[in-house]
């Protein structure tokens, strides 16, 4: 899946399981591998990291047609600034929140990058809190239907077991 703008974009891709072999443990056995690519205005970074489940991507895909759909509200940092992503997952190195609608359908989708997920230049003692960086991409209701369907059709070989 595909996320891009003019200035920035996110593709995140599961590329495998975590574990080949089943081991009998419902989470070990369906841990998957997420291949992201970053670029910003910043800098580009990629990232290879066992950070979904097969039950948690998937609703990546419902998100997606539901943003589009217009059914996901606009999330706005607390009076602290602090961002809370719409949809997390047990490991925090990605999140997704909406930052924003234009009236012609666009979407501004927030992705939250942390911990081995976020820049370079964001991890070690200075790395900010969990959910705390992101990037944000504009991308029109098409594109967002798209970005869906390429990542049902990336979990498709990749089914829980």
């Amino acid at each position: 899946m595909l996320l891009s703008d003019p200035a920035s974009s996110v593709g995140l891709r599961p590329v495998r399981y975590q574990f080949a072999t089943p081991r009998g443990d419902a989470y070990d056995d369906n841990w998957l591998v997420i291949e992201g690519t970053v670029t910003t205005v910043q800098g580009s970074w990629s990232f290879v990291e066992p950070c979904l489940l097969t039950d948690e991507a998937r609703e990546v895909t419902s998100w997606l047609r539901a943003v589009a759909a217009g059914t996901v509200a606009v999330t706005e940092p607390d009076a602290e600034g602090t961002l809370a992503p719409d949809v997390t997952f047990i490991e925090p190195l990605v999140a997704l929140s909406l930052a924003g609608r234009s009236e012609g359908g666009a979407a501004v989708i927030r992705v939250h990058l942390s911990l081995e997920a976020a820049p370079p230049w964001q991890r070690g003692d200075d790395r900010p809190a969990v959910h705390q960086y992101s990037v944000d991409v504009r991308t029109e209701t098409t594109a967002l239907l798209h970005a869906a369907d390429q990542w049902e059709h990336a979990l498709a070989p990749l089914p829980s077991r």
